[in-house]
């Protein structure tokens, strides 16, 4: 499959494909990832290593960028320091059935972030990227020392601690949820993503809606999916505050993207902790 491009708003350009990226096809989307220099705001104590130094490192040891994405900045002088993220497999973990696992790179040249790296993963039928909130997977370096070392090292604990997702996984999808159970779940996660003075734009059942007959089922992986999915995506037809017609908009941004994807997962989790 050809390679897909997409510009959302005015937060970050995105790009998957089927097929690792070239650094080419990076530049296009993510110019920060291939920068030269920090931004000139940081100090002689910043050790800059350009993350397409890192990702060379990566691809040596079997890593392989699968998305980019990079915030999208006013300033066209910050747009290639800005923070950018790509979503990596390991060669074991290239496919899968339904799900591929994915280590999650940031980076920034702004002092924005530090390079951190985050257990992720990729549904094949909604082609969207799911964030685990494991802590164990959530490893940050800054910039200074032997970064790419660290780098390729935080990437293999990344890879070890996918046993303990897929096992997570595996207890959300036996873990049967009633109505009721779903639709509380539908409500936590509104709350999560809006101001709780103010009605939510959509109910829990919009939430709730299969985009796919194969997403039909009551089981907690299946309707944490489905919660998912119409929340990052959005699309949802609703009413705002003040009782108009409104949209909800795609969660694009790199920072609220990773925030909503882990608070979700954690959620899921505490759901299914409850449940024995």
């Amino acid at each position: 499959m050809s390679t897909l491009a997409s510009r959302f708003g005015n937060n970050a350009v995105v790009l998957r494909s089927e097929r690792p990226l070239t650094n080419d096809q990076i530049a296009e989307v993510a110019p920060s990832i291939l920068a030269h220099s920090a931004h000139e705001s940081r100090s002689a104590r910043y050790s800059y290593i350009p993350t397409v130094d890192v990702l060379d490192a990566l691809r040596k040891e079997g890593f392989q960028p699968f998305m980019v994405c990079q915030t999208r900045v006013r300033n066209d002088g910050m747009r290639e320091y800005t923070k950018h993220l790509l979503r990596l497999r390991h060669a074991d973990e290239i496919t899968g059935t339904r799900e591929a696992n994915e280590v999650i790179l940031l980076n920034s040249h702004n002092g924005t972030s530090s390079y951190q790296m985050i257990a992720g993963m990729i549904r094949w039928a909604c082609q969207n990227g799911i964030v685990c909130g494991n802590d164990l997977s959530d490893i940050r370096i800054p910039h200074k020392g032997d970064v790419i070392g660290q780098v390729v090292e935080g990437a293999f604990t990344v890879l070890k601690s996918f046993e303990q997702t897929v096992q997570q996984r595996e207890r959300m999808a036996a873990t049967v949820l009633d109505e009721d159970e779903q639709v509380a779940f539908a409500r936590a996660a509104l709350m999560l993503r809006y101001d709780e003075d103010k009605p939510a734009p959509v109910t829990e059942r919009q939430l709730l809606a299969p985009r796919r007959a194969e997403d039909r089922a009551p089981d907690l992986w299946t309707t944490f999916n489905r919660v998912q999915e119409n929340m990052i995506r959005g699309g949802l037809h609703g009413r705002n505050a003040n009782g108009r017609a409104t949209t909800t908009r795609a969660v694009t941004g790199i920072d609220q993207n990773i925030r909503l994807n882990r608070a979700l997962w954690v959620l899921a989790s505490e759901l299914r902790r409850l449940r024995g």
